[in-house]
Parts: C-alpha cells; sequence; structure tokens
C-alpha cells in the first residue's frame, strides 16, 4: 500500500475538561447520534484547491453519518458565513441550529500535485477548539485525506480508534453455471475507488487481507471449478502462487495475526481438519484430527487460541482451542447451527452466522459462549467481518424475490449494538460474497 502523506502533524490541539467533553459512549445500546455541522472547506479560490474543497468535506460527513453516530446539519440552514470562522467560530450561531459539534477547514493548492488540507474541530457548547491536524498529500489521495480526517473526529468524539481509511476485499460473482464469472474486487470502505484484481475466468472464494495488508489469501476452485486450493497473491504485485504441494482439497483459510502464519482446512478421505502452516518455512502443523468437519478457523488478536466450527457434536457448533491444537472446547450452546467464526480485533467477542430454521443470522458472543446477542436476520445473511477497532461488522445479506433486484447478494455494515443496518453501495448487478473488512491501511 501507498504511504501518502509527506506531513501529518498535530495542530493547535485544545483539550476541554472531562466534565464537559464532546463526547458519545458508543458501547451503550441506544444513543442519540451528535448534531454536527460541517461547511465546505475554504480555499485560495483558484487551482485544485477550490474544487478539493468542497469534495473532501462531503467524503468526511459521509463517513461520520454512515457509523450512525452523528447527523449531518443541513448547510442551507447555516447562519455563519463560509470562511468566518476559521480563526474563530460565531458559537451562537451554530448553536442556533442545534450543532453540538462543528468541523472547518482549508485546503491549499501547493502547485505541484500536492494539496494540504488543515481542519480543526470545535466543541459548539464548551466554546473549545479540542482537535485539529494538517496534512500534506497527492491531489490523487484526496479521499484518503478525508477518511483520515474522518477518523481524527471519530476518535475524539468516541474514544474509539476511526475505521474509515480503510478497504473492503470481496468477490464479484456475476452469471451461472460455465458462463458465470467470479472476481476479487477491492474497493474503499465507503465503496469508492473499486478495481478488480483477478479476471474472473477462475472461481474464487474467501479471500482475507494479511495482517500487514501485504498479501491476500483465497480459495481457487482451479480450471476445472471443482477442486479448491488455498492461494496468496502479493498486494502490489498481484503475483499469485499456490500454498503448498497438497493432493487433498485446501480451504477457508485466514493468516495468523504474525502474517506468515495461515490457518486452513484440509479435507482427507471426506473430513477435514485444521493445519497450520508458515509461508516462509512452509513447516506444516496439524491441529485437529477426527472422524468429523472442522473448518472455518480463525485467529484471536493476540494469536494464543483459535475458533472453528465443527459437526462433532452432530452439528454444526463452534469450538475454541489453543493455538497448538490443545484444550479443545465447545462454545456454542444454543439451537440451531453456527459457522463461520471470526474473532474481534479487541479480543471481547466472535461474531458468527446462525442457522436456524429458514432463518440466518449474525450474531456475537464472548469468547467462553456467553453472552449470545442476534444483530440481523434475513433470508440469508452470513460471514461477518470486523472493522479493525470491533465496533462495526460487514456481512452479505440477500432477500427472497426482492424487489427491483431479485435475491442479489449484497453487501451491510451493522453496528456492534444492532441498531444501525446499512446498505454499503457496490457496481452494477453483481453478487457480493465473502467480503473482509481490511486493518488500517499502512
Amino acid at each position: 500500500m501507498n504511504r501518502l502523506f509527506v506531513l501529518l502533524t498535530a495542530l493547535l490541539f485544545s483539550w476541554a475538561p472531562a466534565y464537559a467533553e464532546l463526547r458519545v459512549d458508543i458501547t451503550q445500546g441506544t444513543f442519540k447520534p451528535i448534531p454536527i455541522a460541517l461547511p465546505f472547506f475554504a480555499s485560495d479560490g483558484s487551482g485544485e484547491g477550490a474544487k478539493y474543497a468542497q469534495m473532501i468535506p462531503d467524503v468526511i460527513m459521509n463517513d461520520l453519518v454512515s457509523s450512525g453516530l452523528f447527523r449531518a446539519i443541513d448547510r442551507g440552514a447555516f447562519i455563519q458565513g463560509n470562511g468566518q470562522y476559521l480563526t474563530k467560530p460565531q458559537y451562537s450561531d451554530w448553536r442556533l441550529i442545534n450543532s453540538e459539534a462543528l468541523v472547518v477547514g482549508q485546503v491549499t493548492d501547493l502547485g505541484d500535485g500536492r494539496i494540504t488540507v488543515e481542519f480543526r474541530l470545535f466543541d459548539v457548547l464548551t466554546e473549545r477548539q479540542i482537535a485539529g491536524v494538517s496534512m500534506t498529500a497527492s491531489v490523487n489521495d484526496w479521499r484518503r485525506v478525508s477518511h483520515k480526517i474522518a477518523d481524527h473526529i471519530y476518535e475524539r468524539i468516541t474514544g474509539e480508534k476511526g475505521y474509515f481509511d480503510t478497504q473492503i476485499l470481496y468477490v464479484a460473482s456475476s452469471g451461472s453455471g460455465k458462463a458465470g464469472i467470479s472476481r476479487l474486487a477491492i474497493m474503499d470502505q465507503d465503496g469508492a475507488n473499486l478495481r478488480y484484481v483477478t479476471d474472473g475466468r477462475r472461481l474464487v472464494m474467501t479471500p482475507r487481507f494479511s495482517p500487514n495488508m501485504q498479501q491476500i489469501v483465497f480459495m481457487d476452485y482451479g480450471d476445472n471449478r471443482k477442486t479448491p486450493r488455498v492461494y496468496v497473491m502479493d498486494t502490489k504485485s498481484k503475483v499469485q502462487r499456490r500454498l503448498g504441494n497438497f493432493n487433498s482439497m485446501t480451504y477457508a483459510p485466514r493468516f495468523m495475526p504474525d502474517s506468515e502464519t495461515i490457518l486452513m482446512s484440509m479435507s482427507e478421505g471426506g473430513d477435514s481438519a485444521i493445519f497450520a502452516m508458515n509461508i516462509r518455512s512452509h513447516v506444516v502443523r496439524r491441529l485437529t484430527k477426527g472422524p468429523w468437519i472442522d473448518t472455518s478457523p480463525s485467529p484471536s488478536p493476540d494469536g494464543r487460541q483459535i475458533v472453528f466450527n465443527s459437526d462433532r457434536g452432530g452439528a454444526q457448533q463452534l469450538y475454541v482451542m489453543n493455538s497448538d491444537g490443545t484444550n479443545q472446547r465447545r462454545i456454542s450452546f444454543g439451537s440451531g447451527r453456527y459457522a463461520t467464526p471470526v474473532w474481534s480485533p479487541r479480543g471481547d467477542l466472535i461474531a458468527f452466522t446462525k442457522m436456524e430454521g429458514r432463518e440466518f443470522y449474525i450474531g456475537v458472543m464472548r469468547p467462553d459462549g456467553t453472552g449470545e446477542r442476534l444483530l440481523s436476520r434475513g433470508f440469508l445473511v452470513e460471514e461477518p467481518s470486523w472493522s479493525p477497532n470491533g465496533r462495526m461488522l460487514i456481512f452479505t445479506k440477500q432477500s427472497y424475490g426482492q424487489k427491483g433486484g431479485g435475491n442479489r447478494a449484497r453487501l451491510v455494515q451493522i453496528d456492534l449494538t444492532g441498531h444501525f443496518e446499512r446498505e454499503i453501495p457496490t457496481p452494477g448487478n453483481e453478487n457480493i460474497l465473502s467480503a473482509a473488512w481490511s486493518p488500517l491501511i499502512p
């Protein structure tokens, strides 16, 4: 991933006392979104600056509103004139339109293909500047600048790391049978900057980023579309290589936190076990063994434990084991079947797909199996993936006979409380499968 910033400096931080801070507690089940005003940024009125002074605030606001924690105040309601608030806002004007937070900024065109973007965040109620940053970047990276500013605002107000400067990796599927194609696709978390990284000639599934963002691991069904194998792709060169020379089918891959070890399932005689392979040394370790199907391994953030699903008890349930395969124990005991578990980056929860009757659910539980909560349900909802701050989930959702779109699988985002679900826009009529959220981009 390209490193875009030649300058990133803190600017004029002024912190409000703890009793007066503008803050939202995102751990609560219900909350009222913070009304936030974000005028177009100021500029010198020439060159690239004027253009980006309007586009950057729109991206920032879209990020903040998409989290469900902020409510945009219509710019038509603003009283104070554009540019008059850069040094000192007229706080009474902003309180009059019920704004609690105000973001102002300025874009300067440096004339060499770069822009400098400065922003300041004000607490309107306490009349204090509470954050500010200046960034210099290529004009081609203006969207990343926008996402990073949104991350700063989110973190300052929630106390949690932002997640807007991230990407989503997924399988874009269209057509059916031999005429169907499935391509690996990467886009920004807001649906922008889509690009395909495979050509669609081979069936691919379950792509996952490495924690260092340098590689992608995925399943490739080969030319006959019948024998899945695990492949690794370099994110810069797009060079692919098959992982190992196993005779058996390999599938459900995922990186360990070290970015050098891959967990995967391998089938042998109708049964499947979980293996770990170091992609540098090629050393392979078998972690589970038995006359059953063990699959979908996902490591804890510290790499000490692994959650997986297994039918060893007669139906698919979730199990946790140590990273060396010892101490295997069942953690799911609810009705129905459980699948596709994934450990939160915070380590406190495990997300999963649940199937009960004719309904599918996306849920979370603690690593010991307690505190199960179901966040979303539908005709087909599956394969959750966490935002890097552990506060949001994405998953695919398919609605039976949905008007205008058939039953196309769409990409959906939901917060940890289950109170804010929205569709993330993707182009065309492609089915979205096996979506995975990236770590923060280096």
